[in-house]
């Protein structure tokens, strides 16, 4: 039984006049592409610029805990609500199962987060804002920030972190200026 192939080598035949239109179409859409991804990320206010740092995790937890006592004005649930004042740094812990403290920050106010895991990796998203992070143990993330809406944010991990991961919701209180 023979098969039907075509003369030769199939690459050294000759481009049809709409394959090469296709291939021209889909280079062009592959440049449009490459430089609206550059574009988006300096005029689209869209990515974070942030930093990572090595840093021990016990260090990381005495800094944290450092802002803690400084900055306490309640506890919810056994869980310390920390308000530190404008522009000042604030540390935020990722551990199984927890976000921890529960920060309160002043609307239109920059803040410089430091966010840190002390076990294992886990993802920091804030909804419905749309930020998203990779937390490793071992480094801090550090980005700067302004909240521009008041109410309450959830923190979710989005990093499978072990049996407990659903349970892992933080937040962020956003509170008009005192």
């Amino acid at each position: 039984m023979a098969i039907n192939s075509p003369k030769g080598i199939w690459w050294n035949e000759p481009l049809s006049k709409a394959e090469v239109v296709w291939i021209a179409i889909a280079f062009l859409w592959g440049l449009v592409m490459f430089f609206t991804m550059i574009y988006w990320h300096f005029g689209g206010q869209q990515n974070l610029s942030n930093e990572a740092y090595k840093i021990r995790p016990e260090l990381f937890s005495e800094r944290t805990e450092a802002m803690v006592e400084k900055y306490t004005v309640r506890e919810e649930n056994g869980i310390p609500v920390v308000h530190p004042p404008a522009g000042s740094e604030v540390y935020l812990i990722a551990r199984q199962f927890e976000w921890w403290p529960i920060l309160e920050l002043e609307n239109g106010k920059q803040y410089r987060f430091h966010i840190g895991s002390t076990d294992v990796q886990h993802g920091f998203s804030l909804q419905p804002v749309n930020i998203n992070l990779q937390i490793h143990p071992g480094y801090e993330m550090v980005l700067t920030a302004e909240p521009n809406k008041t109410g309450e944010f959830p923190i979710i991990c989005n990093e499978y972190c072990g049996l407990g991961h659903h349970l892992m919701v933080g937040r962020v209180n956003v509170v008009e200026p005192q």
